[in-house]
């Protein structure tokens, strides 16, 4: 019998869906809507992500990602980013991640560059190439996505034992860290007490970004309500600005995507002190003109956070960075 290249695709490179969630010690089995909000989250990144591998053609593709619901559209862009970077691996001729970036997934740029980051934990690439195919300023997002991948997929190596990744150096590892802070969100089932309590046992200068990657998952992924929040917000202390800025980010990328959703308005202003309408002009109007190299991005971030400290929306560090 006959195999088409999409089931021998999916025999190959698929994944489960028991083993992606439940296997995790914040995936636990229960009945709360945070854990059932987590699971439909998972479920959209494999059904993007599986969607490549039974047919990558982009007509095909399309309205199989489309038919997810529009809260969670994103997750199955980035499962779908994860697919097609692995394509691309075993047949580089073909560009279909940069082929779909710049077409059909525009408007979830910051999606596919973190799903594409993942496959930075599976396959061997040359970092320096890899990374060349990206933009500048949104490189870092796929070292964020491999610190996220890292994070969620071996969290005791590196939430726990607090692992550095070999392969990364300088400023990626500051990135890396605030794709780990993401991970924390889902490893910690968006207990804010927990994650609080495994920031604390990181060295200080690693707390800041893992802040600004719970910020970032809060916002975007949510399951949570206000008092979750604020707590969060409190703990945070002097690492505010950075809680803040992540939070921003991804109002940002939930509005140049077109998938809005109620709990990361409500993050974004919980943690940012001002309107999400108004904290997402504030991130757009800090990236005109940067400087075309790789201190881009962490210029973009400081000065967002920068900015919402001399506007008085969040305190001001009590310890200089």
């Amino acid at each position: 019998m006959q195999i088409s290249p999409g089931t021998l695709r999916k025999i190959l490179l698929g994944i489960s869906f028991e083993k992606t969630t439940f296997a995790r010690p914040g995936f636990s089995p229960d009945d709360s809507l945070a854990h059932e909000h987590f699971r439909c989250i998972v479920r959209a990144f494999l059904h993007g992500y599986h969607a490549v591998l039974e047919d990558d053609r982009f007509e095909v593709l399309l309205p199989s990602l489309e038919i997810i619901n529009a809260e969670y559209l994103g997750f199955a862009f980035e499962g779908a980013a994860l697919a097609l970077t692995c394509i691309d691996f075993f047949s580089p001729w073909k560009r279909r991640f940069q082929t779909f970036l710049e077409g059909p997934g525009v408007n979830h740029t910051y999606a596919l560059h973190i799903g594409a980051g993942w496959t930075l934990r599976w396959l061997p690439h040359n970092l320096t190439r890899f990374m060349s195919q990206f933009d500048p300023l949104l490189v870092w997002l796929v070292v964020d996505g491999y610190g996220f991948s890292q994070g969620f997929s071996s969290w005791h190596h590196y939430l726990h034992e607090q692992a550095r990744p070999a392969r990364l150096s300088g400023y990626a590892l500051r990135v890396f860290d605030q794709g780990l802070g993401r991970s924390l969100w889902f490893v910690k089932g968006a207990d804010p007490y927990q994650i609080i309590t495994t920031i604390q046992t990181f060295p200080l200068s690693r707390q800041s970004d893992l802040w600004s990657g719970v910020g970032v998952a809060c916002a975007y992924a949510g399951g949570v309500g206000s008092d979750s929040l604020h707590v969060l917000q409190e703990a945070a202390g002097r690492e505010q600005p950075h809680l803040a800025q992540g939070a921003i980010f991804a109002a940002m990328a939930r509005k140049q995507a077109g998938n809005r959703v109620a709990y990361t308005d409500l993050a974004c202003e919980i943690m940012s002190g001002t309107s999400s309408d108004e904290a997402i002009h504030l991130a757009r109007k800090s990236v005109q003109g940067l400087p075309q190299n790789a201190l881009a991005y962490e210029i973009w971030r400081s000065r967002v956070r920068g900015e919402l400290i001399e506007r008085g929306e969040i305190v001001q560090p009590s310890v200089v960075e």
